[in-house]
């Protein structure tokens, strides 16, 4: 008789709250994440989102940040109305043909009964698109407003929604309606309009890497990615832990295009009619979808402090009714002198979590929205002066256990870290995924090719290679989903050949999937 061995145990995986993993299902994963944190849900229109507090509280901090910047930037803010009339888009042909499969469009403006059913009923005139973009209804108020060169340069921004048809939704990232800004400024020369267009691509920049840890490479776009009756697109592009590109902001020179079309004239200086030079620039709420996508792990969001809605949260541990005054009264006061202290130029944001609801529940809930700090309090740390503190991006250390004025004397501190930690490790994955050693067609082909399931799992990052120009060429990249991300602003300068088909090139370009 043979023996049998004994069957070994399998390897213990360590708990996770989110299930599946980032490596057993990115695109599962990420849905989960953004419910875990209860960022966003799906409404009853398909394509549809509600951004709840949590999002919309980041979304908050992502606001004001910028508006300061625009207005430091000589920006002032205004408003236009959500309905363009479709003689408007008529005038400017590359524009609409870039928005006609996306434009929501209007056509009646009341309802009847018929039957117990509701029908649209009392045709408009002029049918209606529900704004995709502002620079049609902008350029036609600019031809008004723009007589002179003392009127130049207007610069101003809007906060507003636009709906887009998407057909193949994604919540944060793709939706049918979503929450953005949208600059559009008119200027004398191509010189004064190009110096704004890469101003404020700049702005975009330094707001990604320094308020959402977000590192990003700056370039242009090629012209078959350019922003639809553009000149010139500018971009900075992202990348997300599965190696995928996300467009995070972009900003764009359209030259005197709407100008022509819209008769935006001014008189210079010398008495002469001349068409005015436009851009406009935008990001939008896709960046929430970025921060989940850049920062989160397997435990939910890790949200950057800089837009925490609540950097610190107080949880407090009451184990009978005995002690919860106590507790509750040492909390206040921990809250008190936290919202004290000063953090990038603004006062702490605390939550004292005084829901009635078991503590431990409260603290993984926390962890999954992505609080930078979580601050526990009980009877017995009151006793020793002390507080239980859980760094959101250290959640391998657990819990620590500070004295209470320590904690508060570097708090601040503690934040600056979180920061900074959540850049570098972006940027560190960033820079393990941008893969410069690929030079042939078929290193290309064999890099960003399927699997052997017929799935397109490898090709996971930045393929960084010379393209010679030639659009025609770009076909190739069609088949494996793959696209030119950005020509970047950190040329070589080098002659070598490009990737696609062997001919001399000089520039390098960005390939890769993208969201």
């Amino acid at each position: 008789m043979t023996n049998t061995p004994a069957a070994q145990p399998k390897p213990q995986t360590a708990k996770t709250a989110i299930a599946p993993t980032r490596a057993e299902n990115y695109a599962e994963w990420y849905q989960q994440v953004v419910r875990a944190s209860d960022m966003a849900e799906l409404s009853g229109v398909r394509g549809c989102m509600i951004i709840k507090p949590w999002g919309y509280g980041i979304w908050e901090q992502m606001q004001r940040d910028l508006d300061r910047r625009f207005k430091e930037t000589g920006h002032d803010n205004c408003y236009f109305p959500l309905f363009i009339p479709l003689s408007y888009f008529q005038k400017e042909a590359d524009h609409v043909e870039g928005f006609a499969k996306e434009m929501a469009v209007v056509t009646h403006h009341r309802l009847k009964s018929d039957d117990g059913k509701l029908t649209p009923d009392g045709e408009l005139e002029e049918p209606l698109v529900v704004r995709p973009t502002s620079e049609m209804v902008i350029g036609t108020a600019m031809a008004k407003w723009i007589k002179s060169y003392r009127d130049l340069p207007l610069l101003i921004n809007q906060w507003a929604n636009v709906v887009r048809w998407e057909m193949r939704p994604r919540i944060l990232l793709r939706t049918a309606e979503f929450l953005w800004q949208e600059g559009h400024t008119a200027h004398e020369t191509y010189d004064d309009a190009m110096k704004e267009t890469r101003v404020m691509l700049d702005v975009y920049r330094d707001f990604a890497e320094q308020v959402l840890a977000l590192p990003v490479i700056p370039g242009e776009k090629t012209p078959n990615e350019r922003f639809p009756g553009a000149v010139n697109t500018y971009t900075i592009e992202a990348m997300m832990q599965d190696g995928r590109a996300l467009q995070a902001g972009t900003s764009h020179y359209l030259g005197q295009n709407f100008s022509k079309s819209l008769n935006i004239q001014f008189q210079n200086r010398e008495g002469v009619l001349e068409f005015a030079h436009t851009t406009s620039w935008g990001l939008s709420t896709r960046m929430l979808g970025a921060l989940v996508m850049a920062h989160s792990d397997d435990n939910g969001l890790r949200t950057p402090p800089r837009v925490a809605p609540w950097q610190v949260v107080i949880v407090p541990i009451t184990r009978n009714d005995a002690d919860k005054q106590a507790v509750m009264d040492y909390c206040q006061k921990i809250k008190a002198d936290l919202q004290a202290q000063v953090y990038a130029g603004q006062p702490l944001r605390v939550k004292l979590d005084a829901r009635d609801i078991a503590g431990a529940d409260k603290r993984w809930e926390w962890i999954k929205k992505g609080a930078p700090l979580v601050v526990e309090i009980g009877a017995r740390d009151i006793e020793g002066g002390k507080v239980c503190v859980t760094r959101r991006d250290r959640l391998d250390q657990g819990k620590q256990f500070v004295l209470r004025d320590d904690f508060i004397a570097a708090v601040a501190g503690e934040l600056a870290s979180i920061q900074q930690t959540l850049f570098d490790e972006a940027l560190a994955f960033q820079k393990t995924r941008i893969v410069t050693n690929i030079k042939t067609l078929a290193d290309f082909e064999a890099y960003f090719g399927k699997d052997a399931d017929n799935s397109f799992a490898g090709g996971q990052g930045f393929v960084r290679a010379k393209w010679s120009g030639d659009e025609a060429s770009l076909g190739i990249l069609d088949k494996y989903g793959v696209t030119i991300r950005c020509v970047p602003f950190d040329q070589d300068g080098q002659t070598g050949t490009c990737v696609l088909t062997g001919a001399p090139a000089t520039q390098d370009v960005i390939f890769a999937r993208a969201y």
